[in-house]
């Protein structure tokens, strides 16, 4: 089934990502009042949690440097309300979906991709899912195109509430994991668009302790128990993001991933990172 939700990632996470790679989300989240990308995005992300303090936050995000979440949690809340967040977010990605998709929104084969979509992401347990079992807690919208981002964003989230398990697991810290994924693309970890803008000193600090636990080699690129820890990281994320998928029939994965498959090309075409 790993195989299954490796797939299924592959086809959903252009949905997911919307809010990040395109600018109608954006947009939406700006005319709430806000002034810089990294307050929509805290915004936007956490806002299913409710008014919880910075901590939070941080510990379910898991992956930004220590202080980075206190400069945004609480201060986007004077700014605007965890439900406006939400429904700007939400309309944002809506836009998109509808500027970049066309007529393919109206068509049965997308409400039927939707449908299964949301069937796959609301059927899985919440036990251990916190980013997940909050964004449950919202209420599914009725537009066709909200439910499709919907569910993609409940796989994104049940899927990313995994991989923190799967990194804690192999002991590897939130920029730890930025440093690996980064070496694994052949990139230096200073260059990691995640992690570029840390001061020189800290990057370097995070790359020693990566090293010195022998999964970085001479060469200043991951070692063989390197790339080893990511690929025990991934097949772990991806065995634990399959339990949505178990709730559709072969018949009815087929038919989500033929359904999807259009979507994903056009959206991974008009990416704008």
């Amino acid at each position: 089934m790993s195989s299954t939700s490796r797939r299924m990632f592959e086809l959903v996470e252009p949905i997911g990502v919307l809010p990040y790679s395109a600018d109608e989300p954006n947009e939406a989240m700006f005319a709430l009042g806000f002034t810089n990308y990294w307050d929509t995005y805290f915004a936007g992300r956490a806002a299913p949690l409710g008014l919880v303090p910075a901590e939070v936050v941080d510990a379910l995000f898991y992956n930004f440097a220590p202080g980075e979440v206190a400069r945004h949690i609480p201060k986007v809340w004077r700014t605007t309300t965890p439900e406006a967040a939400i429904a700007a977010r939400r309309m944002g990605c809506v836009k998109a979906l509808r500027r970049i998709l066309g007529d393919l929104v109206d068509s049965p084969a997308f409400a039927r991709a939707a449908e299964l979509l949301l069937k796959a992401a609301t059927s899985a347990p919440y036990e251990g899912r916190p980013m997940y079992a909050a964004l449950r807690a919202i209420p599914t919208p009725d537009d066709v195109v909200a439910r499709l981002f919907h569910a993609a964003s409940l796989l994104r989230e049940h899927r990313g509430d995994g991989h923190i398990a799967a990194l804690m697991i192999e002991g590897v810290g939130g920029l730890e994991a930025h440093v690996l994924f980064a070496l694994d693309m052949g990139m230096p970890a200073e260059n990691f668009g995640r992690i570029h803008h840390l001061p020189a000193a800290q990057i370097a600090t995070v790359v020693a302790g990566v090293r010195d636990r022998g999964l970085i080699g001479d060469d200043g690129w991951l070692s063989e128990e390197g790339h080893a820890v990511r690929h025990r990281v991934e097949a772990l994320t991806d065995r634990l993001a399959a339990k949505p998928y178990e709730s559709l029939g072969s018949g009815e994965l087929d038919e989500l991933a033929a359904g999807l498959e259009p979507l994903a090309t056009l959206l991974l075409a008009a990416q704008e990172w």
